[in-house]
């Protein structure tokens, strides 16, 4: 299916019934009782960690459902704190939400997080490449001279980073995220982390899609370490069309290239307020979101 531009969007909830527990850059996380909370994917988009002043068609569609079918896909590597997507299922007074809902939450278990972004790289960009032109390293790993920008790395490393309440991550080492977590939790995340990417990054070649790099996001539940958050989404990877891959240059994605280059382009000065996006632009990010969704899971998306 093809996303139609005046598809409505969903920039802001209100559910009066709960708590605001969190709002981030895109997701609305509220309190349904002790146990339990709801996730909800608005279809804002940010950019140089500003939300920009136009939503994204489909967007919030995309991220709740590639994370479903991420956390299927991954039962048998590690537990989730899915409990159900389907509105139907959900307490009785968010049903009549069910509009809004439907197709963009999930009703999760509540975890104690760890205050550690769970990063994993299989291929060398973004900050990875800055920090190994400069030093031959990344987060502190060494690694083989003569990389090239977007080069596939020998191995898929871990480079974990602190979680930023507003503004970029920090990379850290594993010796730091011992401290913050402890030696034996902190090897876990990793093996974990590792393990995940692994089996994706094979799928989703299979599937003509490249991921890069991507995080996770970990905390405890009665099932012990648990995959929390979104999992593997265009927003939280780096996802590249593999016809298309070609080392040596930065590559085409499937994330927000379009946004990114046209807000170069008109020379936003990274400062608030965030600009509104043409149509176009709007438009082919839409489609991006979708055609990854597409791709990678070979299903309809519910919108």
């Amino acid at each position: 299916m093809t996303p139609q531009l005046l598809d409505p969007v969903v920039l802001q909830t209100d559910f009066p019934e709960l708590e605001l527990h969190t709002s981030g850059k895109v997701r609305d996380v509220y309190g349904v009782n002790d146990e339990q909370l709801l996730f909800v994917a608005t279809d804002r988009i940010s950019a140089f960690d500003y939300v920009l002043a136009s939503g994204i068609p489909h967007k919030g569609h995309v991220l709740s459902q590639i994370s479903l079918f991420w956390f299927d896909f991954l039962k048998d590597v590690v537990p989730n704190h899915l409990i159900t997507a389907d509105v139907n299922r959900f307490p009785e007074p968010l049903r009549k939400y069910s509009d809004v809902l439907r197709g963009r939450s999930m009703l999760v278990s509540r975890a104690e997080m760890f205050p550690v972004e769970c990063v994993v790289r299989g291929y060398i960009s973004g900050s990875a490449w800055k920090e190994y032109k400069g030093k031959g390293t990344v987060c502190g790993i060494d690694l083989p001279k003569g990389l090239r920008e977007s080069d596939r790395l020998p191995k898929a490393i871990f480079t974990p980073a602190t979680k930023a309440t507003s503004g970029h991550d920090e990379n850290i080492s594993i010796e730091e995220v011992s401290k913050l977590v402890g030696p034996e939790i902190s090897r876990e995340l990793r093996d974990l982390s590792i393990a995940i990417y692994t089996k994706a990054a094979e799928h989703a070649q299979q599937k003509g899609i490249i991921i890069a790099d991507t995080k996770f996001e970990f905390g405890r539940t009665s099932k012990g370490i648990t995959l929390a958050d979104e999992v593997l989404t265009p927003d939280s990877s780096r996802f590249w069309p593999a016809d298309k891959y070609e080392p040596g240059r930065a590559q085409d994605s499937f994330d927000k290239q379009y946004v990114r280059d046209y807000l170069e382009e008109i020379r936003w000065n990274k400062q608030a307020p965030a600009p509104a996006l043409p149509p176009e632009v709007v438009r082919r990010t839409s489609e991006k979101y979708v055609e990854a969704f597409h791709q990678l899971t070979g299903r309809e998306l519910d919108a």
